[in-house]
């Protein structure tokens, strides 16, 4: 389609375009908001509140750091492995005000996850929480990692509470494993270490990377989608263009500095990363962090204290809060954003939801290589259940056949998306970004979609085997690769079947070597080598499995049988 078909189809107060030159660098945007926002809150978690003036120095102090007691170059990779706390924004931004790549890292992940990842990305530098400090000790040998930075939950608490609740994370919850990593500085030393050192002024561009973001490839592991300063910047104006839709007292949806957006899902995933660190900081909003959604009496009890006016979910999580009996009881007063995104939203969800809370769950569409956001719908009553909505401004989509003809509109077709917030490639794999990413800057998502005549566009299957659980990508490869390595297994095939609470869950058929194997030792090996979303929720041993002439396995047939 051609740019322009979608100017005259979106809602009033939503521009067409953005200026991708508006700011210089993530570390700009950064830098401005948080003087001019300095009094505001900018993260809260665990009854602590940080305003904008305190993370621009936290940060600050934690850039001093690394530029003084580390020989860490603009450039080197630094990995993050923390869950939803308040070290992560002043880290992370920190870090790239330092000149370094952020390297995102699921706190959950095993072992295997975190070898391959900490080595694939060369990074030499690890922010991480004491409770994953055995893991850490674990594989650090077979990486590149020289600085350990060590996170405990109490650290910007006030000393006593702090302290408290160190020893009741370790001593009484048990959740902190015995390890030994003498050379790890505590994340309060590394602060008060960069405290007061003045930041070494840096030439950033926007091409130059700022994030390397892991997605599952279809090869099995794990590549890091480059996503740079420019990429970052324009997915966060292009977000905020489309939160100024203007309501029906003809004034933007979102207020600069007023709103209170509830922060459950993983900072480290895309989604919220964009959304939360970066989205709701650029208009100066307050994010507060959840560490544990999955404790929803718990997370709940928090709600009750915020007069929340936007939060960002999925599918999973706003059926479990809606199955809470204490949900119906807080007040939604305020809640005027619901944003769901990284797997389908379920229709007799988003009807509930409505019916609860009184806020219309709005559905987007994006990918890690799109930074994540390439469509939304507009908010409100103009939002259209079963569609992803409208290309960002700025963006423009076009669906091709296999043979890469573009196809009319009302036809079913790979979904390529072309804008400034399309990734510059994957980390030092050149081979790999050429399937996705032509010379014109046109990226093939691996969906199939429907551009309907009055420009929403809807996601009706995949093309890829991929598999989405609560969100997450789980590459039926990764899956099969790792079982092969089992000594008892012959043979096997790995496909998603529906699921009720996470849109979708893995199934894994398992033919065994002639000794046998048991469904026990299948899940227990599962569990040592995946991470939670990704081990099989179901294992079925079968004598052989359907393949082509040339013994490619029929996951499809797989899929019908099922």
């Amino acid at each position: 389609m051609q740019p322009d078909f979608w100017n005259d189809k979106r809602p009033a107060g939503v521009p067409n375009d953005i200026e991708p030159g508006a700011y210089k660098s993530v570390i700009e945007v950064f830098e401005r908001s948080c003087k001019k926002f300095a009094d505001r809150p900018a993260f809260s978690n665990m009854g602590v509140t940080l305003t904008y003036a305190e993370l621009e120095r936290y940060s600050a102090a934690f850039a001093g750091y690394l530029q003084t007691q580390t020989d860490l170059l603009p450039g080197d990779r630094i990995a993050m492995q923390m869950p939803n706390v308040l070290h992560y924004p002043i880290a992370v931004f920190g870090a790239l005000r330092a000149g370094l790549i952020v390297v995102n890292t699921n706190p959950l992940y095993t072992a295997r996850e975190m070898r391959h990842q900490f080595k694939d990305s060369g990074a030499r530098a690890l922010v991480y929480l004491n409770m994953f400090g055995q893991k850490v000790q674990e594989v650090l040998p077979d990486t590149e990692i020289q600085y350990l930075i060590e996170a405990k939950m109490g650290d910007l608490m006030p000393t006593a509470k702090g302290w408290l609740i160190n020893t009741v994370v370790d001593k009484v919850k048990k959740m902190v494993p015995t390890y030994d990593l003498p050379q790890a500085i505590s994340f309060k030393s590394a602060l008060r270490l960069g405290r007061g050192q003045s930041i070494k002024p840096l030439n950033v561009s926007l091409d130059d990377v700022a994030v390397l973001q892991y997605t599952g490839g279809t090869t099995g592991l794990a590549k890091g989608a480059m996503l740079t300063h420019g990429n970052l910047v324009a997915n966060m104006q292009q977000a905020r263009a489309c939160l100024g839709q203007f309501g029906s007292n003809g004034k933007p949806l979102l207020r600069e500095g007023q709103e209170v957006m509830i922060a459950p899902l993983p900072l480290y995933h895309i989604y919220a990363f964009t959304a939360n660190c970066m989205c709701m900081m650029v208009t100066g909003n307050h994010n507060v962090l959840i560490t544990n959604p999955r404790d929803i009496a718990g997370f709940i009890k928090e709600l009750k204290n915020w007069r929340f006016s936007a939060l960002l979910g999925l599918n999973t999580l706003f059926v479990a809060l809606m199955d809470h009996p204490d949900f119906k009881t807080l007040d939604f007063s305020s809640l005027k954003l619901t944003n769901s995104g990284g797997t389908a939203l379920v229709k007799a969800t988003a009807e509930r939801w409505e019916q609860i809370t009184g806020c219309r769950i709005t559905e987007g569409y994006g990918l890690t290589e799109t930074s994540p956001v390439a469509c939304t719908n507009p908010y409100g009553d103009k939002s259209r259940i079963g569609t992803v909505g409208l290309p960002v401004p700025g963006t423009t989509l076009k669906v091709i056949n296999d043979d890469g003809v573009e196809q009319p509109m009302g036809e079913r077709g790979e979904l390529c998306i072309k804008g400034p917030q399309i990734m510059k490639g994957y980390w030092q794999k050149p081979e790999a970004t050429a399937e996705v990413l032509d010379a014109d800057g046109w990226f093939k998502s691996g969906d199939i979609a429907v551009i309907d005549p009055d420009g929403f566009v809807r996601i009706v299957d995949r093309k890829k085997d991929m598999i989405i659980v609560s969100g997450f990508n789980v590459y039926p490869n990764e899956i099969e690769d790792v079982v092969m390595a089992h000594p008892k297994v012959a043979n096997c095939a790995v496909i998603g079947v529906p699921d009720e609470r996470s849109g979708e869950a893995v199934k894994l058929f398992v033919v065994a070597r002639e000794a046998g194997v048991s469904l026990e030792e299948l899940k227990a090996y599962c569990k040592e080598n995946f991470t939670a979303y990704k081990v099989p929720k179901h294992i079925v041993l079968r004598e052989s499995l359907p393949m082509t002439p040339v013994g490619k396995i029929l996951r499809r047939e797989l899929r019908d049988i099922a």
